[in-house]
């Protein structure tokens, strides 16, 4: 068997946005059965929730859909991810920018806006719900859990 597929969401602290996705995702290719397949990480660009679990209200919020967040540990984005994973997926133009930056330095996988999946969406980032209210973290569960359907399709095409 050929190496799973490793997509990689990343976020500005990876406490709110990507590890979301990345359980979400998580649920999503296991409930196709292709937990062997996908490799699934997340990760943020900066470096001051290393080690630290999601926020509690992310954590409440995925835990509200049945998916559970709590045993992630926040990771700081590495160059060498660019050579470690097949999609890398920022929530942001900003962290798109900020990925570029080092890809444009050495190459490997060109990092993609996770939303570019749904071309038909009026959005193009999933929004930072950090400062805001918990309505802000469905907000963020309802676009990551449209876009992981959208991804998987898009998966399933590298995977035949």
């Amino acid at each position: 068997m050929s190496r799973p597929v490793g997509v990689l969401f990343v976020c500005l602290g990876n406490i709110c946005r990507s590890p979301t996705a990345e359980g979400v995702f998580r649920a999503v290719v296991a409930r196709e059965g292709l937990a062997d397949r996908v490799r699934i990480d997340s990760c943020g660009t900066g470096d001051w929730h290393v080690g630290n679990p999601p926020d509690e209200r992310a954590r409440q919020a995925a835990a509200g859909r049945g998916i559970d967040i709590g045993h992630q540990r926040a990771r700081q984005f590495r160059a060498s991810d660019l050579e470690a994973f097949d999609y890398i997926l920022t929530m942001d133009r900003q962290n798109l920018a900020d990925i570029r930056d080092i890809w444009h330095q050495q190459g490997g996988t060109e990092p993609q806006l996770f939303l570019d999946v749904l071309p038909e969406h009026p959005t193009d980032e999933v929004p930072d719900p950090y400062y805001g209210g918990d309505a802000g973290f469905d907000t963020v569960l309802d676009l990551i859990e449209e876009a992981s359907e959208a991804l998987l399709v898009d998966i399933r095409k590298n995977l035949s």
